[in-house]
């Protein structure tokens, strides 16, 4: 696998290197009209505070960030220049909160995010609760006001049409990361409002019993089966990973996909930093 490396991460910025020449006819689309369109969107993951990154993603092609608030070192009150940084570029921002409390999604939507992903979601009840707290009426019970970042500060459109663009807009993702949230696929992907189910491979290798080995073939098979129950359930497979396993999982129907900063950072770094020993 480390021999084919090199290749892999020169195939997944040529696939980002051909959507960014293709960017002009997809400029005003959503992530949601991405997705309806049937394109998989592709993400980078950032746990840290760098605006200037948000924006390389953007140069580069990446269809969206994740700002991670759950793992990361954000939080979600210093937010708002990365979701600034990351409109300027545009490339769509998604905040993982580090709870599904309705303060902290409020919080975050509030600043301009595009959409969450919201961690450790176990049956559709939370599901329902997470739509409820991250959509407006009639389709939830976000808190309305106005003024904030993602109402363009109320210079642009009236109340009204704010509410439907965010209702319409607004991408809500669910993470299925437990053994115990398996059996309940189904009714998570039936929620109304629920736009990806995302399956968390290493939190859900550590409730398998196999912490950290996503490539146990029991973990390798729940995730897989996971996928196809998703895709049969009518909604949209999401998944992270290493920048060599995007493409099998594209090719297993996910399409909506993050890797990490670091990942890409280390397999590109590897093969420079050999050229050191290979010339001594």
């Amino acid at each position: 696998m480390m021999a084919c490396l090199p290749v892999l991460v020169v195939y997944f910025f040529r696939l980002l290197g051909n959507r960014r020449r293709a960017a002009p006819n997809h400029a005003r689309m959503t992530l949601k009209e991405k997705l309806a369109a049937g394109r998989p969107i592709l993400g980078l993951s950032l746990m840290f505070d760098c605006p200037p990154l948000v924006e390389m993603a953007g140069a580069l092609g990446f269809d969206w960030v994740l700002l991670d608030c759950e793992h990361g070192a954000l939080e979600i009150g210093g937010l708002e220049p990365m979701i600034a940084a990351a409109d300027a570029a545009g490339v769509a921002a998604i905040v993982r909160p580090p709870a599904n409390s309705p303060e902290l999604i409020l919080r975050a939507l509030d600043r301009g995010a595009a959409g969450l992903q919201c961690p450790h979601v176990m049956n559709a009840g939370e599901a329902r609760a997470i739509v409820s707290a991250a959509k407006y009426h009639p389709l939830g019970e976000r808190g309305l006001a106005v003024g904030t970042r993602s109402s363009r500060y109320g210079m642009r459109e009236s109340v009204s049409e704010y509410i439907a663009r965010a209702n319409r807009e607004t991408l809500i993702c669910v993470q299925i990361e437990h053994a115990d949230a398996l059996p309940h696929i189904e009714e998570i992907a039936a929620v109304p409002g629920v736009d990806v189910v995302f399956v968390g491979a290493m939190d859900l290798s550590q409730s398998l019993g196999f912490p950290g080995a996503t490539d146990a073939p029991e973990v390798a098979r729940a995730v897989e089966d996971a996928f196809r129950r998703i895709r049969a359930a009518g909604a949209i497979a999401g998944t992270s990973g290493k920048p060599e396993l995007a493409k099998s999982r594209l090719d297993l129907g996910v399409r909506y996909h993050y890797t990490h900063v670091t990942s890409l950072f280390g397999a590109a770094a590897k093969p420079y930093l050999d050229l050191a020993s290979a010339t001594a």
